[in-house]
């Protein structure tokens, strides 16, 4: 393995170290915390990667990446924007109550009031989500799909809000949301928001929204 490799290997092994930190002592966790979850000691951290705070912020963005970075990469695939919408909702809830991207950005929530760069992360994160949906819904309108019940960004912003309510009730073992389910609660929302039918997703219609399984 080359030494840039090496290096990579080293710094995703450090922030998946830390992540599960996070999720075990919440947002606020230590050098110790991440030392021991990665198996090093506290210096062995400190040498590869000095600064942990940098280290802890890596580590949320990484898991943010899933609802936005990865979301708009499958959304490049796809042509139809009924289809387009119905991917999207379906791709912004947890896979089920264990999944770690979300019980993450849950514990990041939880510290937003006291950490401000937090409070920073998620509020960037929410408004990149609202104009991916924002996207999504004026082509479909340019193309004569949708005829939106308001505008673009009202419905957008409510789209991902209760992509955050379901989603937090799915990490809360609510006993009749899953994943399925909340889904559909969103799309009869959007149906009323677009004026479309919005065909229930259906398996093998749409692509998985996490191929290689639950995230890390």
């Amino acid at each position: 393995m080359s030494r840039s490799k090496a290096g990579r290997a080293r710094r995703d092994a450090l922030v998946g170290a830390a992540q599960r930190a996070m999720l075990e002592h919440g947002a606020d966790a230590k050098l110790r915390h991440v030392a021991e979850a990665a198996g090093l000691t506290s210096g062995a951290v400190l040498y590869h990667f000095p600064d942990v705070q940098a280290l802890l912020l890596e580590a949320n963005r990484a898991g943010m990446e899933r609802f936005y970075d990865e979301r708009i990469a499958a959304l490049a695939t796809i042509d139809d924007p009924v289809e387009k919408l119905v991917v999207t909702v379906r791709t912004g809830l947890p896979v089920d109550r264990q999944d770690a991207s979300v019980r993450l950005l849950c514990e990041l929530g939880g510290a937003a009031g006291r950490q401000p760069v937090y409070a920073a992360l998620l509020t960037a994160l929410y408004d990149r989500q609202v104009a991916m949906y924002q996207v999504i819904l004026e082509s479909g309108t340019a193309r004569g799909v949708f005829e939106l019940a308001h505008d673009s960004r009202t419905i957008a912003r409510n789209l991902v809000a209760l992509e955050d309510a379901y989603g937090y009730r799915i990490i809360a073992g609510h006993p009749s949301i899953d994943h399925d389910a909340a889904a559909e609660l969103i799309l009869d929302y959007a149906r009323v928001a677009t004026g479309h039918p919005l065909v229930p997703d259906q398996p093998g219609t749409h692509p998985d929204p996490h191929p290689e399984g639950k995230p890390a």
